[in-house]
């Protein structure tokens, strides 16, 4: 497992724009905030242990090395545009159009062919 590194907060800014801060430890954060807890039921084992914090959502892996950690508002606005994207729809071809599609083909080659 790679180990987590970079701790990044994310926040909005006074204009609507995502503010995003990354540190390369822990203890800036631990001064800034108040801890409330630690993570001990996280499915990425790497992110158990890690301090909870008052006023902020996490920690939740982003990637292989990077801890986030997001303001309530984020968090709540990114899970809704996370919700409602919708998914792209695969279409499956069907087998009259696999046929079809390998009939060409073979015209097609054997067009060059002559």
């Amino acid at each position: 497992m790679a180990k987590k590194d970079t701790f990044r907060i994310v926040t909005r800014g006074s204009d609507g724009s995502l503010l995003i801060r990354d540190y390369p430890s822990i203890d800036p954060i631990l001064n800034a905030n108040i801890q409330i807890g630690s993570d001990d039921c996280s499915t990425d084992l790497e992110l158990r242990g890690l301090p909870v914090f008052r006023g902020l959502i996490g920690p939740m892996p982003e990637g292989k090395n990077i801890v986030r950690y997001e303001s309530p508002e984020v968090f709540e606005t990114l899970t809704k545009e996370w919700g409602n994207a919708k998914p792209r729809r695969r279409t499956r071809r069907s087998a009259a159009t696999i046929a079809a599609e390998a009939a060409e083909a073979a015209e097609a080659a054997e067009a060059t062919i002559a």
